[in-house]
């Protein structure tokens, strides 16, 4: 295989520029649509007939929808590590992987933000939240945390991307005309000398410090709304922490599985090497044993404590009807996943991206987990109440809802993939040239 620094910057920039959708491409894109617009004629029947459509009732009353919001933010929180952290600690070897992070950051908390209004039920009280809103609440705080990270985030995807976007500006290539005009607007102030770079590698360096905290705190903050309302299971001052380690779990698994489906759909294996996939790996099993850590601890405390209404909570998970999902998500998860990838074959790029797929599917069914079990288990027990206010499955409604959110963050990553290099162009060229001078 040719390496990099062999490469000329013209090789580099041919390598990759965005491409087109082939016929594989097409029909990813079809059934993402067709899930989207599913999930979008579930969510009119929901704003028609109202939440009734759902079968949440007064206890369960967040359900799948939480659980997907909780998700879309543990996921978003992959920009801060691999940009912000990695960025900072001058890790070279992450720039093929800091796009990947960015833009699946991007369009996580854009759906976490979309599927909040989605539980909401009367989209238009959402203006009620910034007329009346009680910077006492919780709620307020989240929403205060994750404008702000998607704002950051944002500017953490254009800023880098400035460079890209003269490249391909002055690219004589074969696409629509449009794109090209497209291009040189989103970077028309953009002229690439020494006093623009000095600005924005100071303006990079100055997000990357700033989205470390409010990465934190949007998770924390997130956790927060779940350990301040009383319920068994939420009752923690621990949640903080888990969530925070298990969101950079689930967000650096995305990352492996979106390195490994780029790197086979663009030829990219020049770029996107074998080293990164064995130091994702490492990386992927630390993030897994600190996630598995704080399970043991959320879990053994109450468990030794047996207070009455956790006792109830407990059985259900570990040998009630929530048992398979809590041990499939703890097992597929974090467990596999570890004793793959301690090895070196594990973390081959094939068995990297099948434990990827196992930590992100076992992410989104513990986030379900922490959501419902729960609030099936209130501290006074049920009494007098409908029966279908004591079981919890989503309709078909829900289950279109949430996948179509899914679909819809998948398809902003492809757009984006299919118009944006994947792989920052101008900071590989240079650094292929520092190691060609070096």
């Amino acid at each position: 295989m040719e390496n990099i620094t062999t490469l000329t910057s013209e090789q580099i920039t041919k390598d990759l520029m965005p491409q087109q959708f082939g016929r594989n491409g097409k029909i990813w894109v079809a059934i993402l649509v067709l899930i989207c617009l599913i999930g979008a004629y579930a969510y009119y029947l929901q704003l028609k007939d109202g939440l009734i459509v759902t079968n949440m009732r007064d206890y369960v009353s967040w359900g799948i929808y939480i659980s997907n919001f909780v998700f879309f933010v543990a996921i978003s929180l992959v920009g801060s590590l691999i940009t912000a952290v990695f960025r900072l600690a001058n890790v070279e070897w992450s720039t093929p992987l800091t796009r990947i992070a960015e833009i699946i950051a991007v369009s996580a908390i854009t759906f976490a933000s979309l599927i909040i209004i989605v539980d909401m039920g009367r989209p238009e009280r959402l203006l009620n939240l910034f007329a009346y809103g009680r910077i006492q609440s919780p709620i307020m705080w989240d929403v205060i945390v994750i404008t702000t990270y998607l704002f950051i985030s944002i500017l953490l995807l254009y800023i880098p991307l400035l460079p890209d976007l003269k490249i391909m500006g002055e690219q004589d290539t074969k696409g629509p005309k449009w794109l090209k005009k497209f291009y040189r607007f989103l970077g028309s102030f953009w002229k690439g000398n020494p006093a623009q770079e000095k600005i924005s590698n100071k303006s990079i360096t100055i997000l990357c410090i700033l989205i470390i905290p409010v990465a934190f705190c949007i998770h924390t903050v997130t956790s927060w709304l779940f350990a301040t309302t009383y319920r068994p299971g939420w009752d923690s001052t621990n949640f903080g922490a888990y969530f925070i380690s298990g969101a950079f779990l689930v967000g650096a698994g995305a990352v492996v599985t979106a390195m490994f489906v780029v790197r086979k759909m663009y030829s990219l294996e020049k770029y996107i090497t074998e080293e990164h996939f064995d130091k994702m790996g490492k990386i992927v099993v630390l993030l897994a044993l600190l996630y598995l850590y704080f399970n043991v601890n959320e879990y053994l405390v109450p468990a030794f404590k047996m207070k009455k209404a956790e006792e109830g909570h407990l059985d259900e998970l570990f040998t009630g009807q929530f048992a398979p999902l809590f041990w499939f998500a703890i097992l597929v998860g974090m467990v596999i996943p570890i004793l793959v990838l301690v090895t070196k074959k594990g973390r081959k790029p094939l068995p990297m991206f099948i434990t990827g797929i196992m930590v992100v599917v076992g992410a989104w069914f513990k986030r379900y987990l922490i959501v419902t079990p729960t609030l099936l288990h209130p501290f006074l027990p049920m009494t007098n109440v409908p029966e279908n206010f004591k079981h919890y499955f989503p309709s078909w409604e829900e289950w279109a809802i949430a996948l179509g959110s899914l679909s819809g963050a998948l398809l902003i990553i492809t757009f984006f993939v299919r118009i944006f290099p994947i792989i920052p162009i101008q900071e590989t060229i240079t650094q292929q040239n520092e190691k060609a001078t070096s």
